[in-house]
């Protein structure tokens, strides 16, 4: 809210040099400020509350890896960490072993219906392939 204060003080105090972005924490004349302008605050508040000498990217992989594991929409979570693609979010941050394995449960009693029964010298009838495909289609669009 301080910020904030600040922010309008400035919009007023400078009317034609004001860069009237919407940053909060921006300069005097509304411009945006850099990423080492924030990293002397960010330490001193780690210290301040006995928390470990971490990067501050650090704690955006760990807080995109909860929202992953507690099930967050992929589409949310991209768009949040200004991702263009969703499949970018889960390629960096995601660990596809894990979810291939997460959604075994859902995927092989599909995976058994639609597989032919294998053997030696037996025919399979494939007249219930329809059926198949019908229920793969709209299991895929639930999914």
């Amino acid at each position: 809210m301080e910020q904030r204060r600040i922010y309008e003080k400035n919009r007023r105090r400078r009317k034609r040099e004001f860069r009237d972005l919407d940053y909060i924490c921006c300069s005097t004349y509304g411009n945006p400020r850099s990423k080492s302008y924030h990293q002397k605050y960010y330490k001193e508040l780690l210290e301040a509350q006995g928390l470990p000498d971490i990067h501050f990217h650090q704690l955006r992989n760990t807080y995109t890896t909860i929202l992953l594991k507690n099930d967050f929409n992929i589409k949310g979570i991209s768009h949040m960490l200004g991702h263009s693609k969703e499949i970018i979010s889960a390629d960096i941050y995601g660990d596809t072993q894990e979810i291939i394995e997460d959604c075994l449960y859902a995927i092989e009693p599909f995976i058994e219906a639609a597989m032919p029964k294998s053997g030696k010298g037996e025919y399979y009838d494939y007249s219930d392939m329809e059926e198949i495909e019908i229920l793969a289609k709209e299991y895929l669009r639930a999914a």
